[in-house]
Parts: C-alpha cells; structure tokens; sequence
C-alpha cells in the first residue's frame, strides 16, 4: 500500500527542479507542515516565503513574484484558498495572466472530522467559470510528479487540489505521457465509460474490475485536467460505449461531471449519471467513511452501471 501522500511527492519533484532553476518558489500560509514543504523551506531558505494565515495575500505576492520573473507554488488548504482568495485569483491570476500555480491542500474531504468549514467541495465549480485558469487533480503519486514537473514548464495560471493522506497507485509507475488537457485512458472498453478525477480514479478502476466480472467492458478515462476539458475523449467516449459515470469528490453541481454534461448535451446526448457530493453539508467523518456514505464505492458504481444497462436492454 502506497505510503506517500501526493503533498509529500510535489515537494520533493519541487526540490530535484529548484536545484536547477533558482526562479521556481514556494509560498505558504502557515502551511509549511500540512504541505509537508519544510525539507523546501529548510533547503531553499531563498527560494520560500511564509506569509502567515493570510489566504488572499498570498495570491496577490505570488503574483507580483511571477511578474517579476519567478515561478511561484502557492500550498495552502483548499479550502480556505479557493474560497477566500477568489477574488484575488480571479483578478490577479488569471485575468492578469500571471504564471502562479495554486496548488489546494487537504482538498474535498480531507479535512472529514472538521466538518462543511474545512471541506472543499464547490472549489472546482468557483474555478471553472473563471477564465484563463486550468484545474487539475492528479489521481495518484506518479500521476503528482509528472504534473509537478508538467507545471515547472506550463505558463499560465492553475489550481491544482490534492488530497491530504497517501492513496492507492492508479498507475503502477510515472512511465506513461502526462499531458494537460489530455484525459488518460486507464481501462479500455465498450459497454459505457467511467470518468473521474483525483482520488475517485482508484474508485473507478475497481468498479471497472467489479464489473468485468460481470461480463461488462468499462472504458475508464482519468480526467485529471478538468479545464481545458478533453472535449474529444468525452465526444468518443459517449459515441462508442453509449452510456457514462461521472464520478468526484466534488459537489454534483459545477464539477467535473457538470463540465462533461455540458459537452454531453451539446454534441452527442446520452444516458448519464453524476456520482458526487449531494446538495448539503457533507458529513464528517474519515475519507472512506464518507465516500461510502455517499455511494462513491465501487460497489455503488457497479449498481449504477448495470441498472443504466439494464434499462437498455428492457
């Protein structure tokens, strides 16, 4: 069981680069230990700076640091970064056009125990209607590292949320081609495609392993990049299985399965279900504890998927 948290693996991709490229910088608000940046700030004491629990300066620094010329991750709690700091975000980012990586901490529900303050749920929603702004949750360690490096290279802002506790590999290594706005194709199939995105990659994978048991081909798509979309995989996905799953750790509403919806609808209609957050207050409790709660089970999409085939059929 991997024992790495993807907080953990951008950290030390960021220190192997830094080595190299004096104008790559992290920036943290009191959040050096929940981002596991301090090997970066111990290492790098020039190329960190510390701006306390202030969320919307934090922002508007890292992007007077890229328009000097620097390359700026910003790590703080999701939560609080994409919810507090929106307009900053919004204005000195992305309408700016500055090259300021937001990297959301601890996102979706991994603050479970502390309940609706601390959980991020709508962040993707907030960012996606915001222009000039790409969004990405790698799924698994490997799929973290190539992203990090992927970001050194990018110009442009992004929000990238990660989880906050080590999650099973949906990759066995990082040999594979990492492209932003490019979906991955995990699993091949032709019966009805799953897509997902962050942690609920590894939900999809074992659903579709449930349901090959079943006699049922289930195309998996990793949709790491939510904007720019990979409107194509979507498109060809819809075309060749006839039936999708959305599935997130994210509100139902303005996520990634809205997002694919909105393709959906506009060019290739069908069957689809969106597997996420109801409209509430999440409940607290552990990750585990709360996907099962809300169905984001491989069991649960296993259901899902043989009712939608069942209805075809009847």
């Amino acid at each position: 069981m991997n024992q790495v948290a993807n907080r953990q693996v951008i950290c030390e991709t960021l220190m192997k680069l830094a080595k190299a490229d004096p104008d790559i910088m992290v920036v943290t608000s009191d959040s050096r230990g929940s981002a596991a940046m301090g090997p970066f700030a111990n290492t790098f004491p020039e190329q960190f700076v510390e701006v306390g629990i202030a969320e919307q300066n934090i922002v508007g620094i890292s992007a007077g640091l890229a328009h000097s010329g620097k390359k700026p991750f910003v790590t703080s709690p999701a939560c609080f970064l994409s919810m507090r700091s929106i307009e900053q975000i919004k204005v000195d980012v992305a309408y700016s056009g500055t090259n300021v990586k937001l990297v959301g901490i601890s996102g979706g529900i991994s603050y479970g125990a502390l309940g609706m303050s601390h959980h991020s749920v709508q962040d993707i929603a907030v960012a996606r209607a915001i222009p000039g702004l790409a969004i990405i949750l790698p799924a698994d360690r490997h799929e973290t590292k190539k992203m990090t490096e992927a970001l050194v290279k990018y110009e442009g802002g992004v929000y990238v949320r990660i989880g906050r506790n080590p999650v099973e590999d949906s990759y066995e290594s990082d040999a594979y081609e990492f492209q932003i706005g490019k979906a991955v194709t995990m699993r091949e199939g032709s019966d009805l495609t799953i897509i997902a995105a962050g942690e609920t990659v590894r939900v999809a994978l074992d659903a579709q392993e449930a349901l090959q048991k079943e006699g049922i081909q289930c195309r998996v798509l990793n949709m790491h990049t939510i904007k720019p979309l990979d409107e194509e995989a979507v498109i060809r996905a819809a075309k060749e299985t006839g039936f999708l799953i959305t599935v997130e750790e994210h509100s139902i509403y303005g996520g990634l399965g809205a997002a694919v919806a909105e393709v959906v609808t506009q060019n290739c209609p069908v069957p689809m279900r969106i597997l996420g957050i109801p409209d509430e207050p999440a409940i607290a409790g552990k990750t585990d504890e709360v996907f099962r709660h809300y169905g984001i089970s491989a069991k649960n999409i296993q259901n899902i998927a043989l009712n939608m085939l069942e209805k075809q059929r009847g």
